[in-house]
């Protein structure tokens, strides 16, 4: 066989091995990716929301004169707990007890007329009129009697109601007088005391909503137990109730003040201090809580989540959420007990592929 032949033969053999090198593939197998998840379950749930609230004395009350005086003394230690009652001031007695004197004189002489009168209208020695000018006498000397003995008892203060006394705005030695604007001092009753909490309207009528499906009081008032924590973070160890019965609503803002009642009878809790409610709503029965890591949320901003389906595919859901509880969403739709929700290894997952579940967390 010629030379030129050969060659020609074995360039062609050459050619169609680089040919076939150089072809297609056939594609690789590759394994589904490993997915870390976590089965649903539903489990009972104690729902609570916080708000913001400051301490409101539960009464107040200012202690003003009731007579003109000079005030002679203060009887009692400023800060210190009061009785209703109890004597706080003494105003100067003398020109009232001087009053009471000649008043008690004055209806002593009435009576002995009007006894007098009486005798000798029994026997038509006098009029009736003069008769009964003296009884209105002894009446009117009794009635002036008795404002006497008021303004007297009322030299001395006394507290309107109990609780906690505030510093002295008088002094020792100064005249009071009974229309002054200003109080001698102020009482707060601060056991029990109110927290007064601030929300929007409509945030009221979805806590409202949440606590009429978790609690209702036997007597038909609506309240919600509530916890506090004070302002440098420790928990006040008393729990308090919300009385949605005491609600008042600012015209100008549209929101709300709610009221929670709380003891306080080792007076911790002063008026103004700053304080964190914890409101608890209810408790959600059945519960479906996600882990969130395990959903993402897509271009409308919805909540989704993938699962592995029966077939070993991964099935992307969208979910509703209500909240955060802890490190958890709580699911009302798009998730059921017993989905297996992925949490590890999404940046590996695509819509309907095959994945391998494995148990989070190994």
């Amino acid at each position: 066989m010629p030379a030129p032949y050969i060659l020609r033969l074995l360039l062609l053999a050459l050619a169609a091995s680089l040919a076939t090198a150089c072809g297609p593939k056939p594609p690789e197998h590759r394994p589904p990716p490993d997915v870390g998840v976590v089965v649903i379950t539903t489990a009972p749930v104690t729902l609570s929301t916080v708000l913001p609230g400051r301490t409101d004395p539960f009464e107040q009350s200012d202690v003003r004169p009731q007579v003109n005086g000079l005030l002679l003394k203060r009887l009692f230690t400023e800060g210190a707990l009061v009785k209703k009652g109890q004597p706080l001031y003494q105003i100067d007695p003398a020109p009232y007890q001087a009053a009471y004197n000649n008043a008690l004189a004055a209806l002593a002489d009435a009576r002995a007329k009007a006894a007098r009168y009486a005798m000798l209208a029994k026997e038509n020695a006098i009029a009736v009129q003069t008769y009964d000018d003296a009884r209105a006498a002894y009446k009117e000397a009794a009635a002036a009697l008795e404002t006497a003995r008021i303004n007297l008892d009322r030299t001395r203060v006394a507290a309107p109601i109990s609780g906690r006394i505030g510093r002295s705005l008088v002094t020792e030695g100064a005249l009071v007088t009974a229309d002054q604007t200003s109080a001698l001092a102020t009482i707060s009753t601060l056991d029990p005391i109110y927290v007064d909490i601030t929300q929007s309207a409509s945030e009221l009528l979805a806590l409202k909503l949440s606590v009429s499906r978790g609690r209702v009081v036997e007597n038909g008032k609506l309240e919600a137990p509530v916890t506090l924590e004070l302002d440098n973070g420790t928990r006040y160890p008393l729990n308090g109730k919300l009385e949605f019965s005491e609600v008042t609503v600012d015209p100008t803002t549209g929101s709300v003040t709610l009221r929670a009642l709380f003891p306080n009878p080792d007076g911790v809790l002063l008026p103004g201090m700053f304080v964190r409610a914890t409101i608890v709503e209810g408790v959600e029965t059945k519960a479906i809580l996600a882990p969130q890591q395990g959903v993402s949320r897509d271009e409308k901003g919805e909540p989704t989540a993938y699962v592995v389906d029966a077939a070993g595919r991964a099935e992307l859901r969208t979910l509703k959420v209500a909240r955060a509880v802890g490190d958890k969403w709580l699911v009302t739709s798009g998730l059921s007990a017993g989905d297996k929700l992925i949490v590890e290894g999404l940046q590996r997952v695509e819509p309907n592929a095959p994945v391998h579940a494995v148990p989070a967390g190994r």
